[in-house]
């Protein structure tokens, strides 16, 4: 099954730059999947646990390295990459 998801990091603190930036890195990183970075989220499509599981691992790095951060994340399971023209 084909799924989007899209995810946007929050940092809870005023030094912003460095934790998106790395989990930017981290996203792009896989490359069995399709990535999308925009100026507010990165939307990933591929196959629903290959666009799954590094955001699971790369939310908790990015915890444990840079602290409190909110992330707001939508899913669209076995959705196509294109939905009535919208990518």
């Amino acid at each position: 099954m084909k799924s989007v998801a899209e995810i946007s990091m929050y940092p809870l603190q005023s030094e912003y730059i460095p934790p998106i930036d790395d989990f930017l890195v981290q996203l792009n990183a896989e490359p069995s999947v399709e990535v999308k970075t925009t100026r507010m989220s990165a939307r990933r499509y591929g196959d629903h646990e290959a666009v799954m599981d590094p955001i699971k691992r790369t939310t908790r790095r990015s915890r444990e390295r840079f602290g409190d951060m909110a992330f707001v994340f939508k899913l669209l399971p076995g959705a196509e990459r294109v939905i009535n023209r919208y990518e």
